[in-house]
């Protein structure tokens, strides 16, 4: 039996009930759904379940080319959930998500009420502790699959765009390749090194994959017969040189073994999606409350005010807020923006600098 699989959005709000419930709070600060009642909102019978689900639910900030948004979607799918997709701008600015992140860009974005989760590594592993059936780690797997999480994310997947980069170097948009190109290689990037370097990129993604097909072709997922989170980190890479590569088909298609994985793991899709508008997951935001802290910062006083950033220089401005959880896996601030009230902003420990 798959968690939580009775929690659902509806296909689309039931009226303007359920939208005055979410704005009620406004007017009584974190009082939810009790003091929103208290104050005269009148709804039918089903619509205050409805809007308690509603500031529980998974929302994703995300658009539909982002391949690291295609790794959280699978997990999502693997999970078999029911979530809310909010479509974000793919280049800044991005007026609708920095009221929720304090000016973090990358994408995508998690929102569960207030408490809002940067970075796909954080997301996933925020998945699995919200619902842990299915695991992600069939087999006893934990652990392992975050530090092969450091080589798909990091070498293999700036090979994965350098081959991209390098094949349409003549074709990108100037802006998209500007951004991406100082996001994914610095500021001394260069388009021109890319297009010249295509077929060393080829030899070493090549090279990977066939780690992969090796892998697979005697398992029908990666830890064995179940699917678990290495695939979701395995097949982004796929579904993103299948997409836009133009040789991806053919360069893919050299190994069987992944090619048919690949294809299992495209069946079992990205779950229940249903659209949701920016402004009503603000709205969401604002009727919430973040969740308790689990931990005491370590090292550092609670309460402290603290900038969180990438730590490599991609362009990305840090997060300011008041220090709420630091430990081995996490850090959470909270934050307050008058368009959201207070949340709380949740980012991996790896691959991020406090100070």
């Amino acid at each position: 039996m798959r968690a939580d699989r009775s929690r659902r959005w509806p296909r689309r709000w039931r009226g303007s009930a359920d939208k005055a419930l979410l704005r009620a709070p406004a007017r009584h600060p974190r009082g939810g759904v009790v003091e929103a009642v208290a104050a005269g909102v009148r709804f039918g019978p089903d619509a205050s379940s409805l809007a308690e689900r509603a500031l529980s639910e998974i929302i994703l900030h995300h658009y539909p080319q982002s391949p690291v948004s295609e790794k959280v979607r699978v997990g999502l799918g693997l999970k078999g959930l029911a979530w809310r997709s909010v479509k974000i701008p793919r280049l800044p600015p991005k007026p609708d998500l920095v009221p929720l992140t304090g000016g973090y860009r990358l994408t995508p974005v998690m929102q569960v009420g207030a408490d809002v989760y940067c970075d796909s590594m954080c997301i996933l592993r925020e998945i699995e502790r919200r619902h842990p059936e299915p695991t992600f780690f069939p087999g006893g797997g934990v652990g392992l699959p975050f530090g092969l999480a450091r080589w798909t994310d990091g070498p293999l997947f700036k090979q994965c765009i350098a081959v991209v980069f390098g094949a349409e170097a003549q074709d990108l948009p100037p802006d998209f390749a500007a951004d991406r190109g100082r996001l994914y290689f610095g500021p001394d990037f260069s388009l021109a090194r890319l297009e010249g370097e295509l077929e060393h990129a080829l030899v070493q993604v090549r090279a990977q994959l066939a780690w992969f097909d090796e892998r697979l072709t005697a398992r029908d997922f990666v830890l064995g017969s179940a699917p678990g989170l290495p695939d979701a980190l395995a097949y982004y890479l796929a579904w993103f040189l299948r997409g836009r590569y133009a040789g991806g088909p053919a360069l893919l298609a050299e190994f069987p073994a992944l090619e048919a994985w690949e294809a299992r793991v495209r069946a079992i899709g990205h779950g229940e999606v249903s659209d949701m508008e920016a402004g009503d997951a603000l709205e969401v935001a604002l009727a919430s409350a973040p969740e308790p802290a689990r931990a005491a910062p370590d090292g550092l006083a609670a309460g402290s005010e603290v900038a969180v950033s990438t730590d490599v220089d991609d362009g990305t401005e840090p997060v300011v807020g008041r220090l709420e959880r630091l430990d081995l896996e996490e850090i959470a601030i909270a934050r307050v923006d008058p368009r959201v009230g207070e949340v709380v902003v949740h980012f991996p420990r790896v691959g991020y600098r406090i100070q």
